[in-house]
C-alpha cells in the first residue's frame, strides 16, 4: 500500500507537470546568444548532470515499485547502483564546477585561464596520490579519483580568490559565499571519498573484559551499568580504545527502553577526530550473555 501510494503520487506531481509543459510548451520562446565556451554553457551543463542524478535517485527509487507492480517480482537496487552511477556523474560535475566561476559570462576563450588550469591540474594530480598515501597505508583507486575531484574544485576555487585580492578586485560577500561553498563540496567529497574506501567495520560477540583488534584499534569491552533516564530506562556499555598500546577513548554506547513507546532504541558511541572516527553500537542480547 505504500508502495503504490508513492508511485501514485510520483506519477501525479511529474506526470502532471509534464502535461502542463506539453500543453504550454509552444509559447516558450528563449533567445540566447551565448558562446559555448562560457559560465552560461557550463552552468547548464552542471544542471544538466544535477538532473542526471536525481533521474538515477528516481529510477533506484521507483523501479523495485514498478517492477512489482507489473507482476514481475521483487527486486532491490541498493548501494553499488547508486555509488557507481553517482561517481561517474559527478567526475564531470566537479571538472564543470571547478572552471565554471574562471569563465566570463557570454563568451570567453580557453587561452585566457590556460595557465591557470594548467596549474591547477598538476597541483590535482600530485595531490589527489599524496594525501591518500600520507594518510592511510595503501592507495585506493577510487580514493584518487575522489581526491582529484575535491583537489581541482578547491585548488581552482583558492586560485582564483587570490587572483581577485591580488588584483584589487572589488568581491561581494555573494563570491566569498560562493567560494566557501565549492570548498564545502570538496571537504566533503574528501570525506565520502574515505570513508567509502578506507572504512573497517565488524560485527563481533564480546562480553565483559573481552577484546578485539580493528585495524590499529584494540576495543576492550568493560563492562556494562544501568542508566535511567527522564523517559527512558536502559543500558550503557563502556568499552576502552587502545592504539598501540596508549589510550585513544572511551566509548559509551546505551541501549535505551523509552517508557511511552516501549521502544528500544541503538545510541551509538561515536569519537570523532581529524583523520579518524572511531564508531560503537550494541547489537541485540545473545544467548548466554
Amino acid at each position: 500500500a505504500r508502495g503504490m501510494f508513492i508511485l501514485a503520487f510520483m506519477v501525479l506531481v511529474t506526470g502532471g507537470s509534464l502535461l502542463l509543459f506539453a500543453v504550454r510548451g509552444h509559447r516558450v520562446r528563449s533567445r540566447v546568444n551565448n558562446a559555448l565556451w562560457s559560465r552560461e554553457s557550463l552552468l547548464l551543463g552542471n544542471n544538466v548532470l544535477l538532473m542526471a542524478a536525481m533521474l538515477v535517485v528516481l529510477l533506484g527509487t521507483l523501479l523495485p515499485l514498478v517492477h512489482k507492480q507489473l507482476g514481475l517480482g521483487s527486486i532491490s537496487v541498493g548501494e553499488p547502483f547508486f555509488n557507481t552511477m553517482f561517481t561517474w556523474l559527478m567526475v564531470p560535475f566537479a571538472l564543470l564546477l571547478g572552471v565554471g566561476p574562471l569563465v566570463r559570462w557570454g563568451r570567453d576563450r580557453p587561452r585566457n585561464i590556460r595557465k591557470l588550469l594548467l596549474t591547477a591540474l598538476v597541483s590535482t594530480l600530485v595531490l589527489s596520490v599524496l594525501l591518500p598515501w600520507l594518510l592511510e597505508d595503501k592507495i585506493i583507486a577510487m580514493t584518487v579519483v575522489g581526491m582529484a575531484m575535491a583537489c581541482w574544485i578547491a585548488v581552482l576555487a583558492v586560485a582564483e580568490a587570490v587572483q581577485r585580492v591580488s588584483r584589487g578586485t572589488k568581491t561581494s560577500l555573494s563570491y566569498w559565499g560562493m567560494v566557501a561553498a565549492h570548498l564545502g563540496l570538496a571537504v566533503t567529497i574528501t570525506g565520502i571519498a574515505f570513508s567509502q574506501n578506507y572504512s573497517v567495520e565488524r560485527d563481533v560477540r564480546m562480553r565483559a573484559g573481552d577484546s578485539v583488534t580493528i585495524h590499529d584499534y584494540r576495543f576492550t569491552f568493560r563492562e556494562v551499568r544501568d542508566i535511567t533516564g527522564p523517559n527512558y530506562r536502559g543500558g550503557v556499555a563502556l568499552i576502552g580504545v587502545t592504539r598501540h598500546g596508549e589510550p585513544e577513548a572511551v566509548l559509551h554506547a546505551e541501549k535505551r527502553l523509552y517508557n511511552t513507546s516501549r521502544m528500544v532504541m541503538t545510541e551509538a558511541a561515536i569519537d570523532g577526530g581529524l583523520t579518524r572516527d572511531l564508531y560503537a553500537a550494541l547489537g541485540e542480547e545473545l544467548d548466554n550473555g
